[in-house]
């Protein structure tokens, strides 16, 4: 049994391979070097399993011995090719859903298309898409391709809604007033459930609501939800979504998508773009000339999914299943952000939210030059409010446009901190519950003092000798 989830002191689950300080080229003690790093980046590519690594080798003995036979006869019972049955039961219990209403199948960015080819319908009148401002630049481009086949002009067809001025999220509130007030001309909403770059979480169900109360259709990217925050897909009627699942579900670099679609699109909507393995199994094989697609999302299937990718997935999401699914892991990973958070703002080099928005205005209107000429530090451009988040944190460095995001993000890869950069100046951080511990917090943030503390050593140093 693995240990009580709000033991936080202690890893959730001993299956993942973390990659040690030698590992990642940490500069640090010798005594050190072959310690865990402290891994604080699974918002873009979680760590391998032992899962996984097991179950990826007995694929490649099954294809070694059986070849072509491990299709229809396989030693472990997982024939390749019913493969996605093992994971699609474990993937609809993440997202709130039934089996019928999931696909596990190509990418995130490949079934935004399939999806979008379907839901979006514009006409005359109702044509717009809405969007967060500064959404994942994959779907960015995907809106406006969609688009321009229309024949549409992407920058009157696409809505990009930005927060406030002087703010860094969209508050619940505005979002709400302009689907109101657009509605009438938007054909869908589609919003990311957690934002990639600020760490948003969007009130899903609210938003769908509105959504629909407005006759629109409403999808969404889940590439930063989908292992991080509980959902209830089909209870809240979203109509479609999409997503990755080599982020918080570690299935690997690249890994295997998913997409969802409600079951009552089930008997009115069929695939634009169909392919065999979307095709009823019980005569996929006889090779019949006319399409009949499985019923419900799996109907959008094409080709065979890959073995390699889904029996890699199929490791981590039986380690989600053995913790207790997402119901624990939320209780877990609002404990960590919020101990994280916590050790963060007690540095003093943290800047208060609000004292950043004042200085960026100000220089916005030349009355001063604060932002540019300010010492270094950071605030933190997530929201407060645990409810309005993931696991994630995304700090932003201060000055802007300086280069001191990249000579903190270099100093805490030589202490052995894992987060990831986004040009020009956020770092991510972010404690998984699965791996993740206290201890990795306390890390994550005495190393950020201390690569403030060497900054503005190098700072005063480099002053004193233009004195």
């Amino acid at each position: 049994m693995p240990p009580h989830w709000s033991d936080i002191n202690v890893i959730l689950s001993k299956e993942f391979i973390i990659p040690s300080n030698k590992d990642i080229g940490a500069k640090i003690q010798q005594q050190n070097a072959d310690q865990r790093c402290t891994y604080l980046c699974g918002n873009s590519l979680g760590p391998l399993t032992k899962r996984s690594k097991a179950l990826l080798q007995e694929e490649l003995d099954v294809w070694g011995t059986q070849a072509v036979q491990g299709h229809f006869a396989h030693p472990y019972g997982r024939e390749w090719m019913n493969i996605a049955d093992t994971v699609t039961p474990l993937l609809a219990e993440l997202v709130g859903a039934s089996e019928k209403e999931v696909a596990c199948m190509g990418t995130l960015t490949a079934n935004l298309h399939l999806m979008m080819s379907t839901f979006y319908k514009p006409t005359a009148q109702r044509f717009k898409i809405l969007c967060e401002s500064r959404a994942f630049p994959s779907d960015q481009y995907a809106f406006a391709s969609q688009a321009r086949l229309h024949g549409l002009d992407p920058n009157e067809a696409i809505i990009e809604m930005c927060p406030r001025e002087g703010e860094f999220t969209l508050r619940e509130s505005d979002i709400m007033d302009l689907i109101a007030k657009e509605g009438p001309s938007i054909s869908l909403v589609i919003f990311s459930g957690v934002q990639y770059y600020t760490g948003q979480l969007f009130p899903m169900k609210s938003i769908t609501t509105a959504a629909k109360a407005q006759g629109c259709v409403c999808g969404w990217d889940l590439a930063h939800a989908i292992g991080n925050v509980p959902m209830a897909l089909h209870d809240w009627e979203v109509d479609f979504a999409v997503w990755c699942s080599y982020k918080y579900l570690n299935s690997g670099p690249g890994g295997i998508g998913g997409l969802f679609v409600h079951r009552k699109w089930e008997n009115s909507l069929l695939p634009r773009y169909a392919g065999w393995w979307g095709h009823d199994p019980a005569t996929r094989f006889a090779m019949p000339p006319r399409f009949s697609a499985i019923p419900g999302a799996q109907g959008f299937q094409q080709s065979n999914p890959s073995v390699l990718a889904t029996v890699s997935l199929l490791g981590s999401l039986q380690i989600f299943k053995e913790v207790g699914m997402m119901g624990t892991l939320r209780k877990r990973s609002l404990r960590l952000t919020s101990e994280l958070e916590m050790r963060l703002i007690k540095s003093k080099f943290y800047v208060p939210i609000n004292e950043v928005s004042v200085q960026l205005q100000g220089n916005v209107d030349g009355k001063d030059d604060t932002a540019q000429q300010g010492q270094p530090g950071f605030t933190i451009i997530t929201p407060r409010d645990p409810e309005s988040r993931g696991s994630q944190l995304s700090l932003l460095f201060l000055p802007p446009g300086s280069n001191v995001m990249e000579r903190v993000f270099n100093s805490l890869s030589a202490m052995g901190v894992v987060g990831d950069e986004r040009r020009p100046d956020v770092i991510r951080l972010t404690p998984a519950p699965l791996y993740n511990t206290l201890g990795d917090c306390d890390r994550a943030a005495s190393c950020l003092e201390e690569a403030f503390k060497g900054l503005t050593k190098a700072n005063c140093e480099i002053g004193s000798l233009g004195a």
